[in-house]
């Protein structure tokens, strides 16, 4: 036996004609699986996948970008921020496009602007990149993707709902605001006060649609909105007022940290949650549980956000329409920030 060639058998990385035997397909077959193609029938695409994890496979990106023509690179314009949601649908997606054998490289930019976004864009077609994520949560960010060339497919990731002809996948703000309101409405609160984003956000402007819907659908009284930005900082600002007025027994919250703000200020105020008055935030930040109380919040699916922003962007990437738009339903999560309005009437005044 030639121990020379077995050993040199056993230890090279395994090819993708290993994964192709292993799986009993063609290698054309397990192309197709690397590159999210959507012609692989669902139980192919899982016996392919369990042969990669077994031989541990790991394609070689040069040699894929030789042989196919296209770029293993996805670009991604994302604001330099910490928020949370922005920062979630970001990390979801670069999860995803790893699972698919795509690396990510993520462009951020201090201000969302004409200006920066589209040498942003430039320097991602400039890399090659195979496809562009631009996360466009701001009216001028969206207004810049009318100026990007059309050569490289795009998928704007929380961008303008009502914008036509762009590829577009975002989460259904009105209905969470609406899932938010009602709940607040069923408890009894004969209306409910809301504590919106910063202008110039699509998500914003959507969560205060949604409420007024809500509301206008109820029957109930609009009350005037209070303006804020996402921080705890705005929403304690905000929550001072409000807990001057008695007649507030119920907030909608625009945000999970501005309903932290909140929660804080009618607790200085003397006003207990949900005895006196009742919270709801949008969200569910991984602190929302820990909140006192609870908090009862709108779940944006960010995997879910994620997953069709990769699919559609593969779509464009293998040629086919992109014109198209995603809208992710997001759920209410129950904690204990909400109940009945007993005794509000009698409830403190203004300090």
């Amino acid at each position: 036996m030639d121990h020379t060639s077995s050993s040199t058998r056993t230890n090279r990385d395994p090819a993708m004609t290993d994964v192709a035997r292993l799986a009993g397909v063609s290698h054309q077959t397990v192309s197709r699986v690397l590159n999210g193609h959507p012609n692989v029938r669902e139980q192919t695409r899982l016996r392919v996948r369990a042969a990669i994890e077994q031989l541990g496979y790991r394609p070689n990106r040069a040699a894929r970008t030789l042989a196919t023509g296209k770029s293993q690179l996805i670009g991604v314009v994302a604001q330099n921020s910490t928020l949370f949601g922005p920062s979630s649908l970001l990390a979801a997606f670069e999860l995803a496009a790893a699972a698919q054998g795509f690396v990510v490289s993520v462009r951020r930019v201090r201000v969302l602007d004409r200006g920066s976004i589209t040498a942003a864009v430039e320097h991602h077609r400039e890399q090659r990149a195979a496809g562009i994520v631009v996360i466009a949560p701001t009216a001028a960010a969206d207004a810049a993707l009318t100026e990007v060339p059309t050569d490289v497919p795009l998928v704007a990731v929380d961008g303008d709902p009502e914008r036509a002809g762009a590829a577009l996948v975002t989460v259904d703000q009105e209905a969470g605001a609406r899932l938010a309101t009602r709940r607040l409405l069923d408890a009894g609160h004969e209306t409910v006060w809301h504590v919106r984003g910063p202008e110039d956000w699509f998500d914003a402007a959507g969560r205060q649609r949604g409420w007024r819907q809500a509301l206008e659908e109820a029957g109930a009284e609009v009350p005037p909105v209070s303006p804020a930005d996402w921080s705890a900082a705005s929403g304690y600002r905000a929550g001072l007022m409000l807990a001057r007025m008695p007649e507030v027994t119920a907030v909608f919250a625009a945000n999970d940290h501005l309903a932290l703000g909140i929660l804080r200020a009618m607790s200085e105020r003397g006003r207990s949650v949900p005895g006196d008055v009742s919270v709801v935030g949008f969200d569910d930040v991984p602190e929302a549980g820990y909140f006192i109380p609870p908090l009862t919040t709108v779940r944006p699916d960010f995997d879910t956000v994620a997953a069709e922003a990769l699919s559609l962007l593969l779509s464009g990437i293998s040629g086919e329409q992109q014109a198209e738009r995603r809208i992710v339903t997001p759920t209410l999560v129950e904690r204990e920030s909400v109940g009945a309005p007993v005794g509000h009437q009698n409830g403190p005044g203004a300090p």
